[in-house]
């Protein structure tokens, strides 16, 4: 019924389109619409899409709404049935009564409880998930050739279960620092090195950052991942068998007897040391439960067509997450999320800026991909499928401008461009924000590692130069404070539900914020050279080739 729908709905979009009589833009001089932005932003946050939630009806909703429109402007589908990609994912639920934690040493065995003492998350691979094995301690758990960093020089984890400080060496740099520190990294380094399971343990700056008890607020949260032509979930390894994050008193009783204490550990943690591996007393039995269900969602991809014969095969990609959160865990009346700001503003920018460039009597001389990518509230999923599986070449796709989460309640005086300085990128998003008369800033807050937390980061993993726009903290109101406005809203409205509608939106704001990403998408479409990494750039370096 969907297709149905949205077959229909594209054809008479496009009936409405050619009816309608609209003043063409003719340079670069964009003129944004601040009432169609709020027609999408209102519409997107509605309460008649619950939410907008991965696999949803919602969300359905959303990605008809974005192909339609996309239609209505003449773009060419780009997805791989008309505007849409579809793409499957395992969604894994822990089963709660199911989580087993034991620990044999010296002929006694200690039952760790779950949720109070260690934390279980679902498992992608197998729905009756054990493993069990001893245990060796290898530090933060990274290998870092770059940074002359190996957490398993000398260390024999063959069959073992590794047992990682959560995080990173204070040292590492930010950015870089968070690609060797994800999840992933120190599973695939575990992997790699011939670990069956993996045991996470907080430490007193995480602790800091993220405290153990606020973690069992997540324990229902379910885990997704996307199925690849073999049905097998994507960024998984089948030899990590199971594992677990552990909390601080848990963690200690896992090293009594060992050739080290945990309080020995943390107090090289204090000391800025990184703790030498060695191996921990007993061994470990992990199991658990988990039920597993596919669900489908879609990325919608329209592009329009370059002017230049031979630059129109490279392509500029806008990307924009459509969906949200679904619904509050909570008893109160308003229980949707609605995904107001995150990120029906970010869409509603990208549906502003891409009817723009649809009615340009010049086009630019390089293609223009609009992507709304599905599954970013779960863990980036959409982009990084439509970047590992583009509806082009991936060595076609020469940037990606990615939207997400735009605050638009005040009048900004710049822009901030998370990842920009990794690449000529910088020059190129200067050069344009000056043409809407708004500054480019720096990263007011590199320590954050914004660079690698939303959807162009799977296009910068495929090699693609990549910036994350959102609008700066300087406000042409003497009188505002953009980092407290920022922070507020965090606190407050951040993946709840008064994230909607009703909040104070500043509509000269959007206007500007549309401005902007579309004079930067002109730039880039025009310019001689396509954009290049930084030489010596990590980023580059490590995707880039």
């Amino acid at each position: 019924m969907i297709k149905k729908l949205l077959i229909g709905g594209a054809v008479a979009a496009m009936t409405l389109s050619a009816c309608a009589q609209k003043p063409e833009t003719t340079d670069s001089g964009f003129n944004p619409d601040t009432q169609r932005i709020k027609s999408h932003l209102f519409f997107l946050a509605d309460d008649l899409l619950e939410g907008r939630d991965t696999g949803s009806k919602g969300h359905e909703m959303a990605a008809l709404y974005i192909a339609t429109e996309f239609a209505k402007y003449g773009l060419k589908p780009a997805g791989t049935d008309g505007y849409v990609q579809r793409v499957n994912f395992r969604k894994a639920n822990l089963i709660q009564e199911s989580p087993a934690f034991t620990l044999t040493r010296g002929g006694e065995t200690i039952n760790f409880e779950y949720p109070k003492q260690y934390l279980a998350g679902p498992s992608l691979l197998s729905t009756d998930a054990k493993v069990e094995g001893e245990l060796v301690f290898v530090g933060y758990g990274i290998v870092a050739d770059e940074l002359d960093h190996n957490d398993y020089e000398n260390m024999d984890v063959d069959g073992k279960i590794v047992v990682t400080l959560a995080g990173k060496p204070g040292d590492f740099p930010s950015e870089e620092g968070a690609h060797f520190a994800s999840g992933y990294q120190k599973q695939k380094y575990a992997a790699e090195r011939g670990a069956i399971g993996m045991i996470t343990i907080t430490t007193p700056k995480n602790e800091k950052v993220r405290p153990y008890q606020s973690r069992l607020s997540y324990i229902h949260t379910p885990r997704m991942a996307w199925l690849n032509e073999d049905g097998e979930p994507a960024n998984t390894f089948a030899q990590i068998k199971g594992g677990a994050y552990l909390s601080e008193g848990a963690a200690k009783t896992l090293f009594d007897g060992a050739e080290h204490s945990l309080e020995e550990v943390y107090a090289e943690l204090e000391a800025d040391k990184v703790p030498k591996g060695f191996e921990l007393p007993g061994t470990v039995s992990l199991s658990k439960q988990s039920t597993h269900e596919v669900v489908s969602s879609p990325n919608v991809v329209g592009m329009l067509e370059g002017s230049d014969p031979t630059l129109k095969n490279e392509y500029v990609v806008f990307s924009a997450h459509s969906d949200h959160i679904g619904f509050a865990k909570t008893v109160k009346k308003d229980n949707i999320n609605n995904g107001a700001m995150d990120n029906a503003s970010g869409t509603s920018v990208m549906l502003e800026t891409a009817r723009l460039f649809s009615e340009m009597k010049e086009k630019p001389k390089r293609s223009i991909l609009f992507v709304s990518v599905t599954g970013e509230e779960k863990g980036l999923l959409g982009a990084d499928y439509f970047a590992r599986n583009p509806t082009v070449p991936v060595t076609s796709m020469v940037a990606n401008v990615n939207l997400d989460m735009p605050i638009l309640t005040y009048e900004f005086a710049d822009v901030i461009a998370f990842g920009a300085n990794h690449s000529d990128l910088q020059d190129s998003v200067e050069k344009a924000a000056a043409n809407a008369d708004i500054e480019l800033s720096p990263d007011p807050w590199p320590e954050q590692a914004l660079f690698t937390r939303s959807d162009h980061y799977a296009f910068v993993k495929q090699g693609v130069p990549a910036v994350f726009m959102v609008p700066g903290l300087k406000s042409k109101d003497p009188n505002v404070d953009g980092s407290k406005v920022f922070g507020q809203f965090l606190s407050t409205h951040y993946h709840k539900p008064s994230d909607d509608i009703h909040q104070p939106f500043n509509w000269n704001a959007a206007e500007t914020f549309t401005k902007v990403n579309a004079q930067i998408g002109w730039t880039l479409a025009n310019q001689e050279d396509k954009p290049s990494w930084n030489e010596g750039d990590f980023f580059g370096t490590t995707f880039g080739q």
